[in-house]
């Protein structure tokens, strides 16, 4: 069986973090959606996404395809809903399509000629961007039972402090020295050559993924994860760091979402929580408005390729698009567009030229090429968002 991961209709509630991948390539937990299908079915998968996505992130089609509705994420019963599947039917779950099983992937279904299975049951979901932290303590424990299953963990040094132990998950070549470690509330996995530097208190539910760093001195507390290669110091709480991306210094980060290729300068903080204690509104690329969230704590949304300068603050619930440059005091407005370069005393456009030639310099210093397909892509989404950039 072939299967294809689409972003279907929540890719727009998802932006700016779709604006450079698809809904299946979102971290949440410590694997990606694609991940974390990839494992449940065994074999490899493709996407159906945006056009201009599509040169990075091809569809495979076959003869006879399962097309999964990618802001679901898998759990046993419905994996063997999805295997059981027959020719042209469909899986709904409270009237939202989740899969479907056609020989013609690309092109529009009537679902009025399928054959309808009601999935009753728990499914995880993402569906706004502040799923990706609110629920990442379940996606995080989800796949640290699934990856460590029947496993055992690398050793953990005897110079650290360990609380719950047969809670925390040591990959080959991870290393952890002189730290406390608390996975009493959730648990801690340390993935392949990943760091903790001396001194670091954590406390679970964390997700150091390959090569990620935590810098001396660090105070982690989730349910937090932090993508392949990120490096991170200071203080974060429940949010999630994609990959590439770094919070290298002191300051505060709390339920927030970082995209790849992300950093943040020393001593930048951002609010979690309003001072009247009220729910929190973020602006919602699909409504065009600022739409509430139910939440009391959410913090900052920034698109990959955006940048903060030292001393950086932002309000409560702030989103930012993607390859925005913030530098100056204040706190800036709460909705800053894709390639935006100021903060509070006032914006002007990052002109792409500039824009790439910094994205090739730091993902070169991670072994990376910005390449043709990278920068089309980045110019589709300068072009699509310059009506948000009234500067």
């Amino acid at each position: 069986m072939n299967y294809i991961l689409s972003d279907g209709p929540q890719r727009k509630a998802l932006l700016p973090f779709t604006f450079t991948r698809p809904v299946a390539e979102i971290r949440i937990g410590i694997l990606t959606i694609r991940e974390k299908w990839e494992k449940y079915l065994n074999t490899t998968t493709s996407f159906k996404t945006e056009d201009y996505l599509s040169e990075k992130y091809q569809m495979v089609d076959a003869e006879d395809n399962i097309v999964i509705v990618a802001s679901f994420l898998p759990n046993e019963p419905l994996m063997q809903h999805i295997l059981s599947l027959k020719e042209r039917e469909a899986i709904f779950y409270q009237d939202r399509i989740v899969a479907y099983r056609t020989d013609n992937p690309r092109g529009e279904v009537d679902f009025s000629d399928y054959g309808k299975i009601e999935f009753i049951g728990d499914i995880l979901t993402v569906d706004y961007t502040w799923d990706i932290f609110s629920k990442n303590g379940e996606a995080l424990q989800a796949d640290f039972d699934f990856i460590t299953k029947g496993r055992k963990s690398a050793p953990i040094s005897d110079t650290n402090k360990v609380v719950r132990p047969e809670n925390i998950f040591l990959e080959e070549g991870a290393s952890v020295e002189y730290s406390i470690l608390n996975a009493s509330e959730g648990p801690i996995y340390v993935g392949k050559n990943a760091e903790i530097w001396e001194g670091g208190l954590i406390r679970g539910a964390l997700a150091l993924c390959e090569k990620a760093v935590v810098k001396m001195g660090a105070r982690i507390y989730g349910p937090t994860t932090i993508g392949p290669f990120g490096k991170v110091c200071g203080e974060i709480s429940n949010s999630v760091i994609f990959g590439y991306s770094s919070k290298g210094h002191e300051g505060y980060l709390g339920n927030s979402v970082l995209g790849e290729w992300c950093n943040i300068g020393a001593d930048s903080n951002n609010s979690n929580l309003k001072n009247n204690y009220a729910k929190v509104r973020l602006w919602n690329y699909d409504t065009e408005k600022f739409d509430h969230t139910e939440l009391q704590f959410c913090g900052l949304m920034m698109g990959d390729h955006s940048k903060t300068a030292i001393n950086t603050m932002f309000n409560t619930g702030t989103v930012i698009g993607v390859n925005s440059n913030i530098y100056v005091p204040g706190f800036p407005r709460n909705f800053i567009p894709s390639f935006s370069w100021g903060g509070a005393s006032g914006f002007r456009t990052y002109h792409t030229k500039k824009a790439f030639e910094t994205a090739e310099v730091m993902m070169a210093r991670r072994g990376k090429e910005f390449d043709e397909i990278e920068a089309k892509i980045l110019q589709h989404v300068f072009d699509e968002t310059e009506k948000w950039r009234n500067f």
